[in-house]
């Protein structure tokens, strides 16, 4: 029967960070000096009532909530196993919390968008929380192999992707944090889910292991993949960094970063052309300056309109950067601090181009007093589910070795490629 970090942030990641905010700034003036500006009738659309009157060829910003889901639906359509998609409600006020995500001009409930794979009828269950920018459908090469070995639940994290996106009103780091924190909780709480596995990705990362320090009576085991956040400015100084901050391009970096400028801003900014700028990305980052598996001619086409709409929607769950991380992608409330708080056996993952350093995920093992793995995958970066595919999954069934057993014996060796660090 079938149903249905990480990364002590070097030079490497301060450099890289500035790079695509100096990217991002540059594109944006180039899009504002040579695109012509939106018709008013159309800029008024977006975001008010007149949008729902106007047809999508002729909105500055061609995409929609139902877009998102067409577009994840061809996405997966690529994926064989059969899976059921839903927008789980997570109410509009959960008790007790501090957080903001249900404070707007309506009472109105919020969804989680969710897919739910097929799978055997005891499989131990795997619950993916994708990263900043991107959406549940990144992981479109890892079903099938995954759901042989789980009960896959994937979702968009609130704010992003085909989840609610409510106006984001966060003022500080707590509530951000409280904001992603407490909606999944109030999604687990709906799925009626316990002793799960939890893998988050870079950003994802970052929210599971802090959600893995409040809830660990539910997480049977974490798996951070390229984690962001473990540590701050002041425990990894930078002497390029502060050269560059006193530069005018770092102040007006800096600027930006505080400022709450995000690539999706660009995205929007160029209206009907910026799906054509999604094509350069995808074609940049998973075809010519991939490190591992290249996407076929269809993939990237079905991703490079995926991504495009989960980045043109609404602006909301994308508004956390700056109250999370400093410029530079310094956590203002690091991971590293709460090392010696784990209680939640944990893998980390990284890509061995990935510019999330692993080195930051060896510190903090020190401090840990749970089981603690780190693997390295080859061929592949900082999307290491998508460079290297095969790489990753044996990854993730050695980290859950004791789990998937089910007599918790080892029963692996580390699978011939992966390295140990």
């Amino acid at each position: 029967m079938r149903r249905a970090a990480a990364a002590t942030t070097t030079t490497t990641t301060a450099r890289m960070a500035a790079e695509e905010l100096r990217q991002a700034s540059a594109a944006a003036a180039t899009a504002e000096a040579s695109a012509p500006p939106p018709p008013a009738a159309a800029a008024a659309a977006a975001g008010s009532r007149w949008a729902k009157v106007w047809p999508p060829a002729l909105r500055w910003i061609p995409t929609s909530t139902d877009r998102i889901i067409a577009a994840e639906k061809r996405l997966l359509s690529v994926v064989k196993t059969r899976y059921v998609q839903e927008r789980v409600n997570i109410g509009s006020a959960p008790p007790g919390s501090k957080v903001r995500w249900f404070r707007s001009s309506s009472d109105e409930p919020r969804f989680i968008n969710t897919v739910t794979f097929d799978s055997e009828e005891n499989a131990p269950t795997l619950v993916l929380v994708h990263g900043y920018g991107a959406s549940q459908g990144f992981f479109f090469r890892n079903f099938d192999a995954l759901a042989n070995r789980f009960r896959v639940i994937a979702i968009d994290q609130l704010g992003w992707g085909g989840s609610s996106r409510p106006d984001f009103t966060c003022k500080s780091t707590e509530e951000t944090e409280a904001w992603f924190i407490d909606s999944f909780e109030e999604w687990r709480k709906a799925r009626n889910l316990t002793n799960f596995i939890l893998l988050g990705h870079s950003f994802g990362g970052y929210v599971a292991a802090k959600y893995a320090l409040q809830h660990p009576e539910h997480v049977q085991h974490l798996i951070l993949v390229g984690p962001a956040g473990f540590t701050s400015e002041t425990e990894h100084s930078s002497e390029w960094l502060t050269k560059f901050r006193a530069t005018w391009k770092g102040m007006l970096m800096n600027h930006l970063w505080e400022s709450n400028f995000t690539p999706q801003r660009i995205v929007r900014g160029l209206g009907p052309w910026g799906p054509g700028l999604v094509q350069r990305y995808t074609s940049a980052r998973f075809g010519s300056h991939s490190t591992g598996e290249l996407l076929s001619d269809h993939e990237s086409q079905l991703l490079t309109d995926y991504i495009y709409h989960t980045l043109a929607a609404k602006a909301s769950g994308e508004l956390c950067l700056k109250h999370i991380f400093a410029f530079g992608a310094f956590a203002r409330k690091p991971l590293l601090q709460c090392a010696s708080d784990w209680k939640v056996p944990t893998t980390f993952i990284y890509g061995q181009q990935d510019w999330m350093n692993y080195q930051g995920a060896q510190q903090a093992r020190k401090d840990m007093k749970v089981p603690c793995e780190i693997i390295r995958v080859p061929q592949a970066g900082h999307f290491v589910f998508i460079d290297n595919p095969s790489g990753f999954h044996s990854a993730v069934f050695y980290g859950c070795r004791k789990i998937l057993s089910g007599d918790g014996e080892e029963g692996l060796t580390l699978p011939d490629g992966l390295i140990s660090a």
